[in-house]
């Protein structure tokens, strides 16, 4: 994130900003932070955008959600394309809306590509050719990635080899414009960054802490209704089987189990392995990707995470 965000102009309006991997806290500490300063909470997390994944992908209950305002959560149809670029578009949206009520706008979240978009803005990538996107998108992975490795090295070089979509969109985009994606990259439009006074806080709790954590939540998870949840989201023939949605961490674990070919427990330490790997990743790029003056802490406390905001209380 290469944004210079101005956190200390008094003239800009005030945006808060909580990141932090999953199971971190993000959104207890969104909540106290609203109530004390009248806010209104914006999510930042992919997962949780979407309809018919409340419990898997931990978003606030209905009780958290009475606690103070809360935006952009559940309001996409899993069967919607959904992407960075439309997220920016409507949290600038509810960010202008809090500020005309006169309600700070707490963005909390950990999805980076979000963030990044909001701040940095967006690459000015031309509209890609629908047949070049369908053909791309029908390549098993192994065979875009070895292309990718010949047209664009250095995304290759960055990027996951097994991940579908980045491998794909970094394909696509090279095959239709002739233009590696990190070069569209260079030069962002519409980003936020520099016309508000942003007060970020990174959340980055002791590891053991977090992963402990994190598979304590994928229990209860369990327990309180994801596989039901995943039940009807498979009953659902109108989603795409390579639908986003479909692929949020603990989907495809527990569609094993009701299928038969995974036990409970076997589908549970599946999906409690993925999650620790997302939330590592994400620890990862949150300690390292955002300004180096962006505050970082590792208090577990309400209280000590709330002295970060002190100006904004």
């Amino acid at each position: 994130m290469s944004v210079a965000t101005n956190m200390a102009t008094p003239d800009f309006p005030k945006v808060a900003l909580i990141a932090g991997p999953t199971a971190s806290g993000k959104s207890a500490l969104a909540i106290d932070l609203a109530r004390r300063t009248g806010g209104t909470i914006i999510n930042a997390d992919s997962a949780q955008v979407y309809a018919e994944l409340r419990i898997l992908s931990a978003r606030p209950s209905q009780a958290d959600e009475a606690q103070a305002p809360h935006r952009l959560f559940g309001h996409v149809a899993g069967t919607q394309d959904y992407s960075a670029a439309r997220w920016a578009d409507e949290a600038k949206a509810q960010i202008a809306a809090a500020h005309a009520r006169g309600s700070l706008p707490i963005l909390a979240g950990g999805t980076g590509m979000y963030l990044r978009t909001l701040l940095d803005g967006i690459a000015p990538v031309p509209p890609i050719d629908p047949a070049i996107r369908a053909a791309v998108r029908d390549m098993p992975v192994a065979l875009a990635h070895a292309e990718l490795q010949r047209r664009d090295p250095s995304a290759a070089a960055r990027l996951n080899p097994a991940d579908t979509t980045r491998v794909a969109r970094a394909l696509e985009v090279v095959r239709s414009t002739g233009r590696p994606l990190a070069d569209w990259q260079a030069d962002r439009v519409g980003g936020i960054g520099d016309t508000i006074a942003l007060h970020p806080l990174i959340l980055l709790p002791d590891r053991a802490w977090l992963i402990d954590r994190c598979d304590r939540r994928l229990v209860e998870m369990f327990a309180g209704g994801a596989i039901e949840e995943v039940r009807a989201l498979l009953a659902r023939h109108d989603i795409a089987p390579q639908a986003p949605v479909r692929r949020a961490i603990g989907v495809m674990e527990i569609a094993a189990f009701l299928a038969g070919s995974a036990s409970h427990d076997e589908a549970l330490a599946r999906a409690q392995a993925a999650t620790r790997q997302y939330a590592k990743r994400q620890y990862t790029w949150l300690r390292h990707q955002p300004p180096a003056d962006w505050p970082r802490t590792d208090a577990l406390e309400t209280s000590n995470r709330l002295d970060h905001f002190a100006r904004l209380l």
